[in-house]
């Protein structure tokens, strides 16, 4: 035996250093693969790459299993001759049996997440990626990132080992190659426009100081000139001007930073004159700038620290100016007053560098913002210095008295002057441009009355009516527009804003104002108007102003008996392929055809709409017999077949067209809902079919699963929304905030009622994800309100429900929009059910606490409903209590009004403010009032608004309080 195997000492040895070995190369693992489809655009793939360092010119990886479940093991030779050692591994998946090209992009320098200290000033990234089957990647030409070129067949999961050149991997994406086109074409556009404006200013700047010869103009040309090279190295056109060798954009990058930083130093101490208020600050001025020139030269041999540096400077810089500035500012320097809107602009810029370099604002968008700001910054400081340039250095001399501010005011404006001689009842009208250009001038001065010919003959009365009440009243001010007749017989819209003045006796004796001719803005706001209320293609309503028409026709069938509507839904078959055929323009020029074709059929008192993209509604009241009711969808039917000539080719479509009847207990909604269920069963019976409603295509309609699938679907389309309820605080009846309310708007079925989905969404976990939209959409409207009103009294509520609530995400996401929002503490309150909140007691008193301490208000909603005990809810940390809307509903019961009355001392007895919902009448208003209770919430206030009708409802009130303050 010893013949034939060495010793045992030799056997361990033997085994120790294939272990050895084997540990030294252990296959890396990479992580999971990244599935590719055909709709992705781009993709981040750093959270699927492994990074690993320091292993060497050779590298072993094992592969992530492919389709046959194999895992292999491949070994990577680096190719550049001075090899890092560092390496990348990721994998992708192609699950479609389509081939894939994409792009594999990892930038050369990327601002976002660079640092301050120690940056990333940028460097090549990517030597070369070798697929685990294959050859290696084709490097594509690219002078700031590294882009490589890949091909995935259908089915095929690989794993990819990228060489890397440098430490860090800051950046890399999987494009598909015409998104990645595109994108870059659209930064090279603005790039452009940035360049192109900077270099202009520049090149202005200089002449002007050639013109001027005071210190501060080339010190301003010095700032626009280093804005513009730092902004060719950031923007990659430095090297299309100076040659440029891999590994030298660092250096001209760090190079740009300190010139930037030298160049404001340099502004801000000419500008302000500092060598005339102390002799230190110049001698200190001259140490900084020394400073940084000595820093100019260390960018050429270590440019991470030269740019360090720089940009503390630049922050030191500004922190610094902003000192002198306010102390110049408060001894009454002119200069230094001037530049403030500048400098406040300039720290607002740094406070988003800082954010972009440590990481916090993380997108593609605010690197070339950045840019652009500089420039914007810039250009600020040449209006600044063209102030002093061609105004002698200085504001004007001298006071202005108020008349004369006041008539200059006016002169600027352009606004024609009103003026009422009450005693001799004479108007003068006039103006020193062409305010009142076309408009008879002559008519316009003299009596009032004389006024009265030339107004539209739906106004007079009304602006007779308010200079009578104006003389009436002896108070008050005239807001009126209305339409005046020019010399050609046109009317123009004229504002007219004036006020009375009151003489010795308290009388009026004159009425002063201005006049505006507005005709353009209300020729806006009709075509604003009109654009929101039909189809920008055909012209014919939309779908909001079809269901307003069917609103009011249901009213008149409610009055009249003769009065018989029929609604049609009719959805044209197969009509995407006749945008796939001959393109998107042909169908629209054919849906035009066809709306025009469907409205020669209708009488006047017919309406037609279209309801979506090949979808029109049309209610029919000329007909109300059986037989013309058939007879009129049977036009209908060869109406839409009728061949439509198009290009030396007849194009023929079909439609479906489900119809149904009005009755007495009928909504719109339901009413365009059966027509659509009978659209539907047409659709499904093959089309070009003429479909009746029947009670049966309710459950046949839209299923459980269905409802789910477009649910899920919903959430990518953009479908959902909210709706915003107003909280009326009923001392002064002002809103006190909103409770957000989901709404779903099908692109078929229209408005989806929430008790429909949300039991679905609960069911099948969508809720959580549902609550996730509400409680960010809710909490950024609330954050715009705030800024806008200024009010941070203003108050949201957001339905939490019993999937969110068990959830241990809750307090992260409540906890995310408070800080990402800025949301004042009880700004943003979480309501939940009795039945929520005591399905597990234990855990849901510990989790309110916990979003008590955030400083989330906590509402008790639908009380009365459950288990009505306060003395058992008390343990709960809430602070709102919602009465259920049935307490004031029915209350005409006696013991109604002392139920809510117990209801509502009890609250208060346990500190909790109190909001009533269902308000019906003003005795209910009358009622809690004397109750003491707070709020109130009900259709009686408002309907549920969008996010934009409550923004306008809200700058409403806010204007108003300021006209009445």
């Amino acid at each position: 035996m010893r013949s034939i195997f060495p010793s045992g000492k030799l056997i361990l040895a033997l085994i120790a250093l294939v272990l050895a070995s084997f540990l030294t190369a252990v296959p890396s693992r990479a992580l999971e693969p990244v599935s590719i489809s055909r709709d992705d655009t781009a993709i981040d793939l750093r959270p699927a790459v492994d990074i690993h360092r320091g292993q060497g010119r050779s590298f072993q990886v094992a592969t992530v299993p492919g389709a046959d479940g194999i895992v292999r093991r491949i070994e990577i030779e680096a190719n550049s001759p001075d090899a890092s050692g560092n390496w990348a591994v990721f994998a992708l998946a192609n699950n479609t049996d389509e081939q894939i090209d994409r792009l594999v992009v990892a930038p050369h320098f990327r601002l976002v997440g660079s640092g301050i200290v120690w940056p990333d000033l940028g460097s090549q990234r990517i030597a070369s990626i070798t697929p685990s089957q294959g050859f290696a990647l084709e490097r594509q030409p690219s002078s700031d990132a590294d882009v490589f070129l890949v091909t995935l067949d259908p089915g095929a999961i690989v794993t990819f080992v990228a060489e890397l050149t440098a430490p860090n991997l800051p950046d890399i994406r999987l494009w598909e190659p015409n998104a990645y086109k595109d994108t870059i074409n659209a930064f090279t556009l603005y790039r452009g426009i940035v360049l192109g404006i900077s270099g202009l200013l520049a090149v202005f700047l200089t002449i002007l100081f050639v013109v001027k010869g005071s210190a501060m103009f080339p010190a301003t040309a010095a700032l626009a000139w280093a804005v513009l090279a730092y902004i060719c190295i950031d923007f990659d056109f430095w090297q299309k001007l100076v040659p440029i060798l891999p590994g030298q954009e660092r250096m001209w990058r760090a190079g740009t930073e300190v010139a930037l930083a030298f160049t404001l130093v340099v502004f801000l101490y000419a500008y302000l004159n500092l060598n005339r208020w102390h002799g230190l600050l110049s001698i200190f001025t001259v140490l900084w700038l020394a400073a940084l020139g000595t820093l100019g030269a260390v960018a050429a041999f270590d440019p991470v620290i030269a740019s360090g540096i720089a940009r503390l400077s630049l922050a030191a810089t500004a922190v610094v100016g902003l000192g002198l500035i306010a102390t110049f500012a408060a001894q009454g320097f002119d200069r230094a007053i001037m530049l403030i809107p500048t400098w406040c602009l300039i720290l607002l810029w740094l406070v988003a560098a800082w954010m972009t370099t440590t990481g916090r604002i993380d997108n593609d968008i605010i690197q070339p913002a950045l840019g652009g700001g500089l420039v914007l910054i810039v250009l600020l400081i040449g209006f600044t210095v063209m102030q002093h340039a061609f105004a002698g250095g200085g504001f004007a001399q001298g006071l202005l008295s108020d008349m004369e501010r006041r008539s200059l005011a006016l002169a600027g404006s352009g606004d024609a002057i009103f003026d009422w001689d009450v005693s001799r009842d004479r108007i003068f009208a006039g103006a020193d441009g062409d305010a009142l250009a076309g408009m008879p001038v002559a008519s316009m001065n003299g009596p009032a009355r004389d006024w009265l010919p030339i107004l539209h003959p739906d106004d007079r009365d009304r602006f007779r009516l308010t200079l009578d009440t104006i003389l009436e009243h002896r108070r008050g001010r005239i807001s009126q527009e209305f339409r005046l007749r020019d010399e050609d017989g046109h009317y123009h819209w004229m504002a007219l804003r004036a006020r009375p003045v009151l003489g010795s006796d308290g009388e009026v004796a004159r009425c002063v104002g201005t006049l505006k001719d507005v005709t353009e803005r209300k020729k806006a706001e009709e075509r604003l108007l009109h654009d929101a209320l039909h189809d920008q293609l055909t012209g014919l309503p939309n779908r909001e102003l079809f269901m307003d028409r069917l609103d009011a026709i249901g009213v008149l069938a409610a009055t009249r008996p003769d009065v018989h509507p029929t609604v049609f839904v009719i959805d044209l078959d197969r009509f995407k392929q006749v945008n796939d055929d001959f393109g998107i323009a042909t169908g629209d020029t054919i849906l035009l055809t066809l709306g025009r074709r469907l409205k020669r059929l209708l009488k006047p008192e017919d309406s037609l709409a279209r309801l979506g993209s090949d979808q029109f509604g049309l209610i029919l009241l000329s007909q109300t017999e059986v037989g013309a009711v058939a007879a009129f969808a049977e036009r209908l039917r060869d109406g839409i077949k009728a061949p439509i000539a198009f290009a030396n080719r007849e194009i023929v479509l079909t439609g479906a067209i489900g119809l149904t009847g009005w009755t007495e207990s009928s909504s719109p909604e339901e009413v365009l809902k059966e027509a659509e269920l009978a659209m539907y069963e047409a659709k499904r019976g093959g089309g070009d079919r003429i479909e009746p409603f029947r009670p049966s295509y309710r459950s046949a309609g839209y299923g459980r699963l269905q409802v789910e699938s477009d649910l899920r679907r919903a959430f990518e389309r953009n479908e959902l929304s909210l709706a915003f309820q107003p909280i009326i605080r009923l001392d002064g009846e002002e809103t006190a905030g909103f409770e957000a309310l989901l709404r779903w708007e099908h692109p078929r079925r229209g408005a989806i009622s929430p008790t429909e989905f949300v039991p679905i969404a609960e069911s099948t976990g969508l809720i959580v994800q549902l609550g996730q939209f509400a409680l960010e959409e809710a909490a950024r409207r609330l954050s715009d309100w705030h800024r806008m009103t200024g009010n941070q009294k203003l108050f949201m509520s957001v339905n939490i429900s019993s999937r969110q609530l068990i959830r241990q995400d809750l307090i992260a996401d409540v906890r995310t929009v408070l800080e990402r929002y800025r949301l004042p503490p009880g700004s943003l309150k979480l309501e939940l059910t009795e039945s929520i909140v005591m399905d597990n007691p234990e855990r849901s008193a510990q989790l309110l606490t916990r979003l008590r301490s955030l400083g989330v208000g906590l509402s008790l909603d639908d009380f009365g409903t459950g288990y009505s005990s306060l003395a058992y809810l008390m343990g709960f940390p809430f602070d709102t209590l919602k009465i259920d809307q049935s307490f004031l509903k029915n209350n005409s019961q006696p013991q109604r009004p002392i139920i809510l009355h117990s209801i509502v001392t009890m609250a208060h007895d346990l500190g909790l403010q109190v909001v009533a919902e269902g308000v019906e009448t003003d005795a209910d208003v009358v009622l809690l009032r004397q109750l003491n209770c707070e709020y109130a919430q009900s259709f009686m206030f408002s309907q549920p608004m969008t996010a934009e009708q409550a923004r306008k409802a809200l700058h409403d009130h806010m204007a108003g309080l300021k006209r009445a303050s």
